[in-house]
């Protein structure tokens, strides 16, 4: 089983993507940011090395206006090498990646020009995976659509349209149940027409179930399980959790542990992949992926401490110290409980008391770096923030600039500064 995540990596430096815009086009600017971007790629691939995390979602903005009219620029020639050492990193250490082209992909549209316009931004994602040496395990994943005042139609129209496409492309891609128009039994319907992959999201299929349907989720991504082919790699699913509970399919800013843990635990094949679908990202995949690991390193648990320890420190005190204590039994980590813990301090309102000490034991790193400029301006922001003409952010961010000036690894690889 490989557990990942989508697009962005929170908690390093160098990984944001670029943008382009058209009204700022230039081929000059266009190489720029795809050289930044795939930079960017190469440093959250490291990344995900790092925390052995085998599954991850590439963004369809690694090349801007990739598909539009006025992008001539042969990107793949220019950067053929580049591409090709990032694949060779993604193939060396066993990294699934996947694509998911977005909501304006839409090959079932009764608008031949948008239909023409689709199959170009499929041709886009197919080069890119291609240019990265990727096999047909790499995926694609694509939503039907419209319902456009007719269903039936609207489902024939994409398996006529899906036949249209190049065979390449027709390898590549997977299909996914939406929240809103086609639920997991119509995606069924459409694979049995086509023989494509079907990948089962937990909560659009809570938001959008099939009447009538006498299976639990768990039986549901046993029957999808079937679509999926040797060549097609192992069976994928998205699983992700609405924020507060709420009924418009907004993602969690975090996934939560407990209830991650029943579903895990009550899925009858764990042999699958499963790409996690949540605003803090990469930090909710070494969460999981650490709660379903068979051999669990005391190391790990403490590595992932060290992330989050100031972060607890500037919520809560009396948390800090719960886990602490909780660390203390080496032997017997209660991974579950650690976690619970943190998502207290997620989901806690601010404490300015414990934000003010969280400050201080973080300066304490600089009291003998610090050139007495520095510490004059840290006090002065500091007791700012404290007789209330100053922000937060102001005290923390000159601890993030005296971090990197002084370069305490430590301090750079905490979460404090990005959560």
């Amino acid at each position: 089983m490989a557990i990942g995540y989508a697009c962005i990596q929170l908690g390093s430096e160098n990984t944001k993507l670029s943008s382009l815009f058209i009204k700022n086009y230039s081929e000059e600017k266009l190489i720029e940011v795809i050289n930044n971007n795939l930079n960017s790629l190469e440093q959250i691939i490291q990344y995900n090395i790092e925390n052995n995390i085998k599954l991850f979602r590439i963004s369809s903005d690694i090349i801007p206006l990739a598909s539009h009219p006025i992008n001539s620029l042969p990107w793949w020639d220019i950067f053929k090498e580049r591409l090709a050492d990032i694949g060779k990193l993604i193939k060396d250490n066993e990294i699934r990646v996947t694509m998911h082209p977005g909501q304006y992909t839409v090959i079932n549209s009764p608008n031949e020009e948008v239909v023409k316009k689709s199959f170009e931004d499929l041709k886009y994602h197919l080069r890119l995976l291609n240019s990265l040496n990727c096999d047909n395990t790499s995926k694609m994943v694509l939503h039907i659509g419209g319902v456009y005042s007719d269903k039936k139609t609207a489902i024939e129209r994409f398996i006529t349209n899906f036949k249209k496409l190049d065979e390449q492309i027709k390898n590549r891609l997977i299909i996914e149940n939406d929240d809103k128009s086609y639920n997991i039994e119509e995606l069924l319907y459409i694979s049995e027409k086509i023989n494509i992959p079907v990948v089962f999201d937990n909560l659009h299929h809570k938001l959008n179930p099939p009447e009538n349907c006498n299976l639990d989720q768990f039986e549901i991504i046993e029957k999808c399980n079937k679509t999926w082919k040797q060549k097609d790699g192992k069976q994928k699913i998205h699983y992700s959790q609405s924020a507060n509970n709420l009924k418009n399919g907004a993602h969690s800013k975090y996934i939560n542990a407990k209830e991650f843990m029943d579903f895990y635990n009550n899925l009858i094949n764990k042999d699958i992949d499963i790409m996690l679908e949540v605003k803090d990202k990469n930090l909710s995949a070494i969460k999981c992926n650490l709660l379903t690991s068979q051999n669990l390193k005391i190391s790990k648990v403490e590595k992932e401490w060290a992330r989050y320890k100031y972060f607890v420190l500037s919520c809560s005190v009396n948390t800090y110290n719960e886990i602490r204590q909780l660390l203390k039994n080496k032997d017997n980590v209660d991974l579950l409980s650690f976690y619970t813990l943190l998502e207290q301090s997620l989901d806690i309102e601010l404490n300015k008391k414990a934000q003010i000490n969280a400050l201080q034991h973080i300066w304490g790193y600089f009291k003998r770096k610090a050139s007495d400029k520095e510490k004059q301006k840290f006090l002065k922001l500091l007791d700012g923030y404290i007789n209330k003409d100053k922000s937060l952010n102001s005290s923390r961010n000159y601890l993030y600039k005296l971090s990197l000036k002084y370069n305490v690894e430590y301090l750079l690889d905490s979460l404090y500064f990005y959560i």
